[in-house]
């Protein structure tokens, strides 16, 4: 596969390195401490246009590669994970309606949402439906020329501050995942109520909510065709699970930095930490996972580039990026002793955050439940 990139795509990842390091990095602690909505970052991608960077030029977006898109994504999380879940989060929600919108939705939304003047959610996860999402019980059913949502969403990453939700609901209960819809939600609809944002052990400056839904919405918030939902989440986590992957690089990639420099810095006696073996094979570990972590990253973007579907590559990337991750930071941690574990290095920030990367989009089981029927229908062909 080929991996490189034009001369504006380096561009564009180079001024993303640049707002990372210069406006995000060092807002990054303040957000976790203070557990307050990363909205000061957002702002600044969205100046930039990054938040359409999953979008065609024609929406407003870009029109960079899957393979520019994640090294930017990498550059945002590396500084502050919370930003890239919120940005990352905001991508489900327009690649739903790039998606399975009719070219009128797309229109009205998604340039605007490319320029971070409106940002989205992504309202797919209940609390009885998490890794199959189609157990849902929130339905919609039609009411007075419109659609009547009842039901309740969970753990869904910038409800309250959206505004829009891509919700999605089951128009026919008899029908599976083939009677699941999806709705475009403006903020400000009655009849929905948000929680406090919940208490998460990591990505502190990106808020997650449980929904109450019980509101009545216009025939034009159907997106797109009734049933045609669950393919339409389908193929928006493929692409999700892309830039999780990438996450996991950006989060990775910052711990390793802080282990390399701390590694020749800290003396232990007479010589540096780098100078002893044990050190030595942990940094080869460190740096083994981390390699491997962004190849396969990398191969599931050009698939996405190239068409077609690439399930299984996004699987395989999204189950080791993010094994990765925890297996990195937690490795960083335990070389800085003591000190990687206080609060005024963030190393243990960068340890919580990266938990959640083997949960969130399908957990390290479901990818496996992915990958192995994907390998196995192959075997049978």
């Amino acid at each position: 596969m080929n991996f490189e990139l034009d001369a504006a795509e380096l561009a564009i990842i180079e001024s993303a390195e640049r707002v990372a390091h210069d406006v995000l990095k060092p807002n990054a602690q303040g957000f976790d401490e203070a557990e307050a909505f990363c909205a000061g970052s957002l702002k600044a991608l969205g100046e930039l246009g990054f938040m359409g960077i999953n979008l065609p030029e024609a929406y407003g977006g870009f029109g960079i590669t899957s393979l520019a898109m994640s090294r930017v994504v990498e550059a945002v999380a590396a500084a502050c994970a919370s930003t890239a879940s919120a940005m990352t989060a905001h991508f489900l929600a327009t690649d739903s309606i790039l998606i399975g919108g009719t070219e009128a939705q797309r229109q009205q939304w998604l340039p605007r949402a490319a320029t971070g003047e409106l940002l989205g959610a992504f309202g797919l996860t209940e609390p009885a439906a998490g890794s199959n999402p189609a157990d849902m019980r929130t339905r919609a059913s039609q009411e007075n020329d419109g659609w009547r949502i009842r039901g309740s969403k969970h753990y869904i990453t910038n409800a309250r501050e959206a505004d829009f939700i891509v919700l999605y609901a089951k128009t026919d209960a008899d029908a599976g995942h083939h009677g699941i819809s999806a709705f475009l939600i403006p903020k400000g609809t009655e009849g929905i109520t948000f929680s406090s944002p919940e208490k998460t052990m990591g990505l502190r400056g990106s808020t997650i909510y449980e929904l109450s839904l019980d509101c009545w919405l216009p025939a034009s918030a159907l997106l797109g065709q009734p049933g045609q939902g669950f393919k339409t989440a389908m193929e928006v986590l493929d692409r999700g699970r892309v830039e999780v992957a990438a996450t996991a690089l950006g989060i990775a990639r910052t711990a390793m930095e802080y282990s390399l420099s701390w590694a020749q810095q800290r003396q232990i006696g007479p010589k540096p930490l780098a100078a002893y073996q044990g050190t030595q094979w942990r940094i080869a570990d460190m740096h083994t996972q981390l390699q491997a972590a962004r190849l396969l990253t990398l191969q599931a973007a050009a698939a996405r580039d190239a068409g077609g579907r690439f399930s299984l590559e996004s699987a395989t990337a999204k189950l080791f990026a993010a094994e990765a991750a925890g297996f990195i930071t937690d490795a960083a941690l335990q070389l800085h002793g003591g000190y990687g574990y206080i609060r005024d290095l963030p190393l243990e920030r960068l340890v919580r955050d990266a938990r959640i990367l083997r949960i969130f989009e399908g957990t390290s089981e479901v990818q496996k439940i992915i990958i192995s029927r994907a390998v196995l229908d192959a075997a049978r062909t």
